[in-house]
């Protein structure tokens, strides 16, 4: 390897897997190990420089390998390192070497005894690509043995647990990102300031002619009572909004116009509304609407006060 690959190739590929061997396994947050702890790189120079040092040895080690070898194999070794060495020869070279094949010319040497109606059997090594895979698997098992079983890493309960919370927090945020995927089912009630404020204007501009202003009513019902055509709380308003009113009488349907959450936002306006007092308020209509979800027609309600009233 080292005879064919020179240092300024190896030394950046041993350094690219260590940095991201330490990047991986060291749980470093939304900062790189390298920077979040000092420990980092100063491993890392330490590694560097056992790097050198063997670099340094094995060159000393090949010196006198060379010294010892007598004229006439200097005179070879010479020629053979002179002389150019293909990508092709290189990789039969290395393919021989992991996997114990032998070359067609040498297949002589491997032949078994064993002779079925002519047939001979060879006892070469197996392909390369089966020998680099079990290679693999065996860095991989010591890999996992070192970090679960010897350093102690998460466990197979943790990791879903990591997963899961990864996962709520991305539909969390690309729901941030993209709201108007907002519907009737999930929608809430908003009270922050800012979004109230944004639904008021949005009420200003396109809702006033029907409501008025204040919410009292004008073509259309009053907004401040209790009393609700299509019911009252969040869910039941985003979908008038969105779909429109009765029939050939009601409000047209804003989901043409607005977005989801401009019609949450405006939603949430109207119900701040709840309990002022408008200049000139329309006479309520439709059903008493109580938070709970129970609707209550005003006659109903009548009847039970004036029961009450009675009985006092």
């Amino acid at each position: 390897m080292r005879k064919y690959i020179p240092v300024y190739i190896r030394f950046p590929f041993f350094y690219l897997i260590v940095f991201a061997l330490s990047e991986y396994f060291i749980d470093s947050g939304d900062r790189p190990a390298f920077v979040k702890y000092p420990i980092v790189p100063l491993m890392h120079v330490l590694l560097i420089f056992i790097f050198i040092v063997i670099e340094v040895i094995l060159n000393a080690v090949d010196n006198v390998s060379y010294q010892l070898l007598s004229e006439e194999a200097k005179v070879q070794f010479d020629i053979d390192k002179a002389k150019p060495f293909t990508q092709s020869e290189l990789y039969k070279k290395w393919m021989f070497k992991i996997s114990a094949l032998k070359p067609i010319e040498d297949e002589k040497d491997i032949q078994l005894d064993h002779d079925y109606d002519g047939i001979k059997e060879l006892d070469n090594g197996l392909p390369p690509w089966f020998t680099g895979l079990f290679y693999a698997t065996i860095v991989f098992a010591l890999v996992y043995l070192f970090r679960f079983h010897i350093v102690g890493d998460y466990t197979q309960d943790q990791e879903y647990v990591m997963d899961n919370t990864l996962a709520e927090k991305q539909v969390e945020e690309y729901n941030k990102t993209a709201p108007d995927l907002m519907n009737k089912e999930k929608v809430t009630l908003l009270t922050e300031p800012a979004a109230v404020a944004e639904g008021k204007a949005i009420f200003t501009t396109n809702c006033v002619l029907c409501h008025k202003a204040d919410g009292g009513g004008a073509i259309g019902p009053n907004l401040t009572d209790k009393n609700w055509i299509l019911g009252g709380g969040i869910k039941n308003l985003f979908k008038t909004i969105t779909e429109g009113g009765r029939p050939g009488k009601g409000m047209v349907a804003w989901k043409e116009s607005l977005k989801p959450t401009e019609i949450q936002k405006v939603a949430s306006y109207v119900l701040s509304l709840q309990g002022t007092k408008p200049a000139v308020g329309k006479a309520p209509e439709g059903d008493v609407w109580y938070e709970d979800g129970a609707a209550k027609s005003n006659t109903a309600e009548l009847i039970v006060t004036d029961t009450i009233a009675k009985k006092q």
